[in-house]
């Protein structure tokens, strides 16, 4: 299997140019995000390289990276391994997002000239539909859940912000897609979302941040309670869901 690139380099602020070591990097950061690699399992450079077709010098260049990431870890003489879940870093991580979301909740309630309608317009048309045409694919809502959050960001103007906000994302992506692993949070998210949108509508700033903060309280005690083997039943059902 040889690896394809997820993000297209035309994204902004993206280089044109990705090395083999960047592609390398991506593919295996999304094999752990997707539970194809899980927390404990272990593999070597020659096993990645011939798994993946290239040479073990990019290989070893992405696994560098990922370690100073805190995703795996070398080990003496037998390769690698996928460290386990660092859930006081998730739980700073969360609080982090909760101050740049509810912050930018406000900011789009104030009637800044910054703030970008068109984005918001995109997410009504999204979250706001009846019942009836929700989406019923899973993996679909978890990206549509996450761009929600990233878009209310963006929206507020505040391109730094939105930076620091995309890290953050992109550190918890992989165990947000271990929460809303059943229909009926797929459905709080729909009504939550439509709710936070209807406020900023309205331009109500505090209920807005009120509401969204309590949306993330909720997925943040969903990630306190994901288990080991949780992460291993999300492998065999190789799918993940929002979060």
């Amino acid at each position: 299997m040889h690896i394809t690139s997820s993000h297209p380099a035309s994204l902004a602020g993206e280089p044109a140019y990705r090395s083999r070591a960047d592609e390398v990097y991506e593919e295996l950061k999304r094999d752990v995000s997707e539970f194809k690699l899980v927390p404990g399992d272990r593999f070597t450079e020659t096993e990645i390289s011939e798994r993946l077709g290239v040479s073990r010098t990019p290989v070893r260049q992405a696994l560098f990276r990922l370690q100073q990431e805190g995703f795996v870890e070398v080990l003496f003489r037998s390769g690698w391994r996928v460290l386990p879940f660092d859930f006081d870093k998730f739980e700073q991580l969360y609080d982090l997002r909760m101050v740049l979301e509810t912050t930018a909740v406000q900011r789009l309630c104030a009637g800044s000239q910054a703030v970008d309608t068109v984005l918001l317009d995109e997410l009504a048309a999204i979250w706001l539909v009846p019942a009836a045409q929700r989406s019923a694919d899973h993996v679909q809502v978890g990206q549509w859940d996450e761009a929600f959050h990233c878009a209310l960001v963006e929206a507020a103007g505040n391109a730094e912000m939105a930076r620091v906000h995309r890290d953050v994302t992109d550190r918890i992506r992989i165990i947000r897609r271990l929460d809303f692993i059943k229909q009926p949070r797929v459905d709080a998210t729909y009504e939550e979302h439509a709710k936070i949108l209807k406020a900023i509508q309205a331009k109500r700033g505090d209920q807005a941040a009120m509401l969204l903060r309590a949306h993330i309280e909720t997925s943040q005690a969903e990630v306190r309670k994901i288990t080991l083997h949780q992460v291993h039943l999300a492998r065999q059902a190789g799918s993940g869901t929002p979060g």
